[in-house]
């Protein structure tokens, strides 16, 4: 009876005795790893550990990519890891840790194509790190705006959060997440806050070869379609079109600008006001693709050539610039770069010793074919 106790004692304890601290016992090298079918359809954690023969903790330290676990031992844990499946509750984890693993997105673009490729560069931040993404699309005009991220935040007691264009410019709520102590990062078209929370878009520098493309063209009637005022990269990208325009000596004419909202109709609905000046421009500069799709459509219902008529520059570069006919000349923005580099500075906020690149990368021109020479009279 007594040597039947010592049994049941014994089996309450991991083997290899020192394995929890991550150092290998003197059984561990002989012991095969033990075959994965006999585990559950959803291993746990616990069961990991028991067929790892090791404790939950030292499980939890591979996870957590702890450099305090013997290499023999994580690499057991990490076949069985990997021949099971086995994928952490973010949830569950976060109550452990008394923090969660889970990421926030706050979005109010209007362009769901820019979102989907914020998230998928953010995504990419993420990989690797067990962490996962959780999105909160809102109205920054709403009266209860910071009241729901804030309860976004607490809610799910989320590790960090990233804010993109336009609600990323709202002073007002990254001072209320400085105070709930949320890390975030920001990202705009111009510097709003420390380097280490700003991701940079450098829309002027991008919207300025648009101009210096149109005006090497010979066009000197260039217009513009803007996207809301309320978005900063909208006064950013039109800047840019004016640096471009004054280094050939142009000014953009006030006549020859229109608002847009960032979506087709808009574009479709300028594109109009523009072409049936008494002197239409011969080149316009959309501050998006979407609203560069809306001028094609737009032209092409007022007998309007593009580009033996019109020349039409887009900014973005999303899918739908090859897909229409001609294809757009655009700014190619590295939204999907952008997005993980957020991802990366979320880290690095609660690393300092996390590597992270300084700023992003600047747009680029991609020429197609909707622009062209402009047209002798």
């Amino acid at each position: 009876m007594v040597r039947r106790k010592k049994d049941m004692a014994s089996k309450d304890k991991p083997a290899g005795g020192t394995q929890d601290q991550g150092i290998p016992g003197p059984d561990s090298r002989d012991q095969p790893t033990p075959s994965p079918g006999a585990l559950p359809d959803r291993p746990t954690i616990n069961d990991i550990a028991r067929f790892a023969a090791v404790s939950k903790k030292t499980v939890s330290r591979v996870l957590n990519k702890s450099p305090f676990v013997a290499a023999e031992t994580r690499e057991k844990i990490e076949e069985i890891i990997a021949r099971t499946s086995y994928s952490p509750d973010p949830q569950a984890r976060g109550l452990a840790f008394r923090r969660s693993f889970l990421v926030g997105i706050v979005f109010d673009n209007p362009n769901p194509q820019y979102v989907v490729n914020m998230q998928q560069g953010i995504l990419d931040g993420l990989r690797g790190s067990a962490h996962e993404l959780v999105i909160h699309p809102c109205d920054r005009t709403s009266r209860t705006h910071l009241a729901d991220v804030r309860n976004f935040v607490e809610r799910l007691k989320l590790f960090g959060v990233i804010l993109t264009p336009s609600v990323s410019e709202d002073e007002q709520l990254a001072r209320m997440l400085e105070q709930i102590k949320c890390s975030y990062v920001r990202i705009a078209s111009v510097p709003l806050d420390r380097p280490e929370r700003m991701v940079v878009s450098h829309d002027r520098k991008g919207a300025a070869q648009a101009a210096v493309h149109l005006t090497q063209l010979g066009h000197r009637r260039i217009g513009f379609i803007s996207g809301p005022s309320t978005f900063r990269s909208s006064h950013e990208r039109r800047a840019g079109l004016e640096d471009g325009l004054a280094a050939a000596g142009l000014q953009l004419l006030p006549d020859l600008v229109t608002e847009g909202a960032y979506t087709f109709a808009s574009g479709a609905a300028c594109g109009s006001a523009l072409l049936s000046r008494s002197e239409p421009p011969t080149a316009i500069f959309c501050a998006n693709d979407e609203m560069a799709c809306g001028l094609l459509q737009a032209a092409r219902r007022a007998g309007v050539r593009v580009p033996a008529d019109l020349s039409v520059i887009g900014f973005d570069d999303f899918q739908v610039a090859t897909q229409v006919f001609p294809t757009l000349t655009t700014l190619h923005s590295p939204i999907r770069a952008i997005g993980s580099l957020a991802a990366q500075k979320l880290f690095a906020s609660a690393d300092a010793r996390m590597p992270v690149p300084d700023s992003a990368p600047v747009p680029e021109l991609v020429v197609r074919e909707s622009t062209g020479p402009v047209r002798s009279p």
